[in-house]
Order: structure tokens, then C-alpha cells, then sequence
């Protein structure tokens, strides 16, 4: 009689290989679920199946990491200035920067490690393929997306070395920051950027209600704040040149700015201050050509031309026009809308810069800024230089959030309001401080607001040279674009 088989023996091959089977599945289950473990509790794998030490250090940095961001996300929903800082503050993008890629070599050394200890030799071949590609995809995607943004907080970190000031803090006046906007034309057989444009942004520093104060680059004699060293030049106005001439004159004369890196820009504050008579806080200077690209980089912006807009034209011939009609202009078409003269005059052209001003505060959302946030670092970047310290900045981008759901208020010093040739430095104190008290609603309204419906307009907002364009003198600039 044969022997009889005890219980639990596997004596067929049938038995055998479905034996075989059910515990290969088994390894390969264990395998994944290391993997799947590591996903999820990095360091747990290690801590049930692997070196315990390693395990415990990796769920403790994990728990301290997601309290963290937990709170980050806490503190940040109730005093937004917090976000702010750490967006802007270059030590702490510094650390977020090292704390990512640390984050990233150490959870793909925890794959890597989960793999080994789901021991792939004994697994079958198609197990071990599909092991090794699930911990791939999970090792190289964790790492990639943590080094990106490694890459966007360094992009970030670099964009506010490259655009801060080393200027001290400056406090606000009377409750108000002004900051000085240039708009620097950089081209063939020009030394450096010259402020072609220039227009300060007075700035509530509890609200971010603006308003923009533009001064055409055509202004003569006027005079400087007093005490300052342009006024111990010009005790009588500036009478040699444009305003705009007014950066080339103290570049010729640099000996009287021993202490300024940029006396073309300190002497052009000091013409404003004296014009104006607001005390400037901070200057930032804009290069035209670096603002194309930011305009590209956020998707264009969409303005209103009124008429047929030249392109080129500024000493070169004409080579086509931006069609009226609302429409989304590329950053080359809204660069022209701003800039263009022929067919025109300065004070449309103004106009125009102020509507583009406009239309990028409210148009740009803190989404648009993330999605495309490389290519406005880069932009940004080679377009603007200002003396605002980097620890400012996270001030400014609040009050710019603030600003982007309050009316935009605007006043130009142009004709036929003011004659530039000889302004009367009175009325343009009288104006300026009668524009910056409506803003902050403690003066009545003008009485009788211009009307603008039969005016000649030349591309940029309602009006004309002899009426005044809407754009120049407004209490809301969007009704006025």
C-alpha cells in the first residue's frame, strides 16, 4: 500500500506552483504596500520592517513638517501679512529653498529603501517589473515636484535680490506711502534708461487707496524740494531743460551725489517733491522693454482702444496699427499702446499709460501670478530697479491686494489744467492734495465733472487736447478707460 500523504503536504505540482503563486502575490503585496506606506507616513516602512531609527527620525520630521505647514496655513488665514513675509523675506525663502530639496533627497532615499526592504530579487519577474515601476514613478515624482519647487523659491528668492534697494525704511507721510514710478526708454544711441515717463503712486497705508499723480516730461521751470541739492543749484527753477532733463543734468554732475548710486533718479525725486510737494518714500525704476515680457508672461491684458493705435513710429517709420475695440493686447501691442506719439500727443499718451496701469492692477489675480509664476520672476526681474529694501516689499504686495478692489484715482498735470512751460506750483499743490483727500473721502467731490461724450479721442481715454483727457484727471480710472 502507498504511503498516504499527511495533511497539509504538497505533494502534486499543481499544489505546488498554486502554492508558489499565493505566496508570491503575498511578497508583491508587501512590496507595494511598503511603497504605499512610505507615500504616506514616509519613515513607516522603516519603522515596522526596516531600521527602526531611521524610521522614528522620518515619521517625526514628517509630523513636524505638516504641523508646520498646518499652522503656516493657520496664521496666514488670519494675518495675511505673515504669507507675505515669508514670500518675500529672502533669509526665509532661503530656508524653505534647503528645507525642500533636504525634503526631496530624503523621501527618495526612503523609496529607495522601502523597495530593498520589499526584497524585489523574490518576486517574479513581472512582480519585480511592476515594483520597479510604481517606485519609480512614486520616488521620481515626489522629488521632481519637490525640487521644482525648490526651483520656484530660489526663482522667487532671486527676483527680490535682483529688484530690491539697499535705501532705509522709509515711514509713511501722513499716513501715506508716495513711491516714485519712472518709466526708463532704453534704446540705440541712449545712455542708460531715461524717465520719459514719471508718475507717483500715493498710496493709503491702511487701505492701498491710490491714486496716481502724473507729471508730463515737458514741464519747465520749476523748482526743487527745498534744502535739497538740486534747489542750492537751481535756487530760481529749473530752467535748463525739461523735467525729463533733469536725470541727464545731475548725471553730467555726479561730484554733487557723493553718496548716490542712481543721482539721475535721486535729482528727478527731488523735481517731484518740488512740484508736488508729497514726500517720496521709495523710487522704482521700470525699463519699457522688460515690461513687454511681463506682459507676455501673465497672458496679455485686455484694453479699450478708442482709435486706431500706430506701432513703431518714435523716429521710425510706422509699420501698423492696434485696431480699436476691447481686446486682449500682447505684451509688444500694449507696450505701443503706451508708448506711442504719432497721431497723438503726450498727454493722450499719458492717458493711455494710466488706463495700462489700471488694467494691470486689476487684471493680474494672485492665480494668473502662480500659473505663470517663472516667467514673471524672469520678466520682472530684468524690468524694474528700485531703492525699496527687500524687508518692504511684503508691505507693498498687501497693500496692492488692497488696492486691486478699491477705485483707482488719477490727476495729470497737463494742460489745459496746467501750463507746463510755467506751472503754477500753487494750484499743483492746491490739486494734488484736493485729489488725495477725495481719495480718502474727506473732500466733496468735484462740482461739476467734465463732459467728454463729443470729444475728439486719439487712442487713449474720452477728451482731447483742448478739454483734457478723462484718463489724466479722474476719481475712478476704470469709467475713464
Amino acid at each position: 500500500m502507498p504511503p498516504v500523504s499527511s495533511p497539509g503536504s504538497l505533494d502534486s505540482p499543481a499544489q505546488r506552483s498554486a502554492a508558489g503563486e499565493r505566496a508570491a502575490r503575498v511578497r508583491f503585496r508587501r512590496a507595494m504596500s511598503l511603497m504605499l506606506m512610505t507615500l504616506l507616513l514616509p519613515g513607516s516602512a522603516q519603522l515596522l520592517y526596516g531600521n527602526k531609527r531611521v524610521g522614528r527620525v522620518a515619521l517625526r520630521i514628517w509630523a513636524a513638517l505638516v504641523v508646520g505647514a498646518v499652522l503656516s496655513v493657520v496664521i496666514g488665514f488670519f494675518a495675511h501679512g505673515f504669507l507675505f513675509w515669508l514670500t518675500f523675506d529672502p533669509a526665509a525663502l532661503l530656508w524653505l529653498r534647503l528645507l525642500l530639496i533636504a525634503l526631496a533627497i530624503g523621501w527618495a532615499y526612503l523609496f529607495m529603501d522601502a523597495w530593498r526592504l520589499g526584497q524585489p530579487l523574490t518576486l517574479t519577474m513581472g512582480h519585480r517589473r511592476a515594483a520597479v515601476g510604481v517606485n519609480g514613478v512614486l520616488c521620481l515624482s515626489i522629488a521632481a515636484s519637490l525640487l521644482f519647487g525648490a526651483h520656484l523659491v530660489g526663482a522667487q528668492r532671486s527676483l527680490v535680490l535682483a529688484m530690491s534697494g539697499d535705501g532705509g525704511v522709509s515711514g509713511a507721510h501722513d499716513g501715506r506711502y508716495n513711491v516714485l514710478l519712472l518709466g526708463g526708454d532704453s534704446g540705440a544711441g541712449r545712455w542708460g534708461l531715461r524717465p520719459d515717463s514719471m508718475t507717483v503712486a500715493s498710496i493709503d497705508a491702511e487701505t492701498g487707496r491710490t491714486v496716481l499723480i502724473s507729471l508730463p516730461r515737458n514741464m519747465q521751470n520749476f523748482p526743487f524740494a527745498k534744502g535739497s541739492v538740486m534747489a542750492e543749484q537751481f535756487p530760481d527753477g529749473f530752467d535748463a531743460d525739461y523735467l525729463n532733463g533733469v536725470s541727464t543734468w545731475a548725471g553730467d554732475n555726479t561730484e554733487l551725489f557723493p553718496d548716490s548710486d542712481n543721482p539721475g533718479v535721486e535729482a528727478t525725486a527731488e523735481a517731484i517733491e518740488g512740484i508736488t510737494g508729497l514726500d517720496i518714500n521709495y523710487w522704482a525704476m521700470v525699463n519699457l522693454e522688460g515690461f513687454k515680457d511681463l506682459v507676455d508672461a501673465v497672458g496679455g491684458v485686455t484694453l479699450n482702444v478708442r482709435q486706431p493705435i500706430p506701432v513703431g513710429g518714435l523716429g521710425d517709420d510706422v509699420t501698423g496699427y492696434i485696431q480699436p475695440g476691447v481686446r486682449k493686447l500682447s505684451g509688444f501691442e500694449t507696450l505701443w499702446f503706451a508708448r506711442a506719439r504719432d497721431d497723438s500727443d503726450d498727454y493722450s499718451r499719458m492717458a493711455r499709460q494710466k488706463c495700462v496701469m489700471n488694467a494691470m492692477l486689476h487684471q493680474i489675480s494672485p492665480q494668473t501670478a502662480v500659473t505663470n509664476f517663472a516667467k514673471i520672476a524672469s520678466a520682472g526681474s530684468a524690468m524694474v530697479s528700485t531703492d525699496i529694501p527687500a524687508g518692504e516689499f511684503d508691505v507693498f504686495a498687501q497693500l496692492a491686494l488692497k488696492a486691486k478692489s478699491q477705485q483707482v484715482s488719477t490727476l495729470s498735470l497737463v494742460p489745459p489744467m496746467i501750463d507746463t512751460a510755467h506751472p503754477d506750483i500753487a494750484l499743483i499743490h492746491a490739486k494734488v492734495a484736493q485729489a488725495i483727500d477725495r481719495a480718502e473721502g474727506t473732500a466733496p467731490p468735484p462740482a461739476k465733472a467734465k463732459k467728454h461724450k463729443n470729444a475728439t479721442v486719439t487712442g487713449g481715454s474720452l477728451g482731447s487736447l483742448g478739454t483734457g483727457y478723462a484718463a489724466n484727471e479722474s476719481d475712478d480710472l476704470d469709467t475713464a478707460c
